[in-house]
């Protein structure tokens, strides 16, 4: 991975309340699900989980999996297995949770015969759903508890406080606010979250996030990005590219000029609102 610094900053005010809210909370937590995008495993996996959630049990839970690139997020799936997570792979579009009940009660087992020799019930597990913004972390509880428990949203920023939800698989979880870190550790990774929407718009220009997407696509995924605009070759000439994707939805200025914002926000759109999957930007 590339790490060369970058002086990105986004770290609003109600980030840092979050952990300090997790932390106060940590107490009554017994296992943890961290979400990750499986199109960016790497650059969406948060830098400083650790100082929050210190040795509680955890699940890495890779969303959005019908969208990525499976053989190279399948890469990054033994990567984290090697180095000791129990990861499994979801798709949100699914409503089937069954795996993920069972591997969180499967790591709870050994404590609820604890409770059973000390003559106390078993109790409902406490899980803390914890990851950046618009990973899919309330729509994964949504689909546990097989209700609209929360609201869901394709942006960052949906949930706004952290509250627990009841589910019907004696487990409670808490749903937490999206949460990045002070510093983005490299222009690539805070490229690869704005191009799945993880971080707002505004906070990169958006045509330096749609260029990035456009050299994704050309350097991994050409055939996408030639069936999606209708291109005849592959893309040297990024200009030509926006002109012929303006033209294509009719991003048009007076006097026939495209209009360079549009197209940008065409192209980040087309990612967010899935009209362009099986992508990997992150590699091993």
């Amino acid at each position: 991975m590339n790490e060369n610094k970058t002086n990105i900053n986004w770290y609003p005010g109600h980030m840092a309340k979050t952990k300090r809210q997790i932390r106060e909370k940590m107490d009554v937590i017994d296992v943890v699900y961290e979400l990750v995008d499986s199109r960016i495993p790497y650059s969406s996996k948060m830098r400083d989980i650790d100082d929050i959630i210190k040795n509680k049990p955890r699940i890495l839970i890779m969303t959005k999996y019908d969208l990525c690139d499976k053989e190279e997020t399948n890469k990054w799936l033994k990567y984290y297995e090697n180095l000791g997570y129990k990861v499994l792979p979801v798709n949100l579009g699914n409503n089937n949770m069954e795996d993920l009940v069972k591997i969180t009660h499967e790591i709870m087992q050994e404590k609820q015969i604890q409770r059973i020799d000390k003559g106390l019930k078993q109790r409902e597990v406490r899980a803390l759903v914890i990851g950046i913004p618009n990973v899919g972390k309330s729509t994964l509880i949504n689909r546990m508890a097989k209700r609209n428990a929360v609201v869901t949203g394709n942006m960052p920023g949906v949930t706004k406080n952290l509250s627990f939800i009841k589910t019907n698989s004696d487990i409670l979880l808490l749903d937490s606010p999206g949460i990045l870190w002070p510093k983005f550790d490299s222009e690539e990774v805070a490229l690869n979250l704005a191009s799945v929407s993880a971080i707002k718009s505004d906070i990169l220009p958006i045509d330096e996030v749609a260029i990035h997407i456009l050299k994704k696509l050309n350097t991994f995924y050409p055939s996408i990005l030639k069936q999606r605009y209708n291109l005849d070759e592959l893309v040297e000439d990024y200009e030509m590219v926006y002109d012929k994707i303006g033209k294509k939805i009719g991003a048009l200025i007076s006097g026939g000029e495209v209009d360079y914002d549009k197209v940008s926000l065409a192209i980040i759109n087309d990612i967010k609102n899935e009209y362009i999957k099986g992508i990997t930007f992150d590699r091993r």
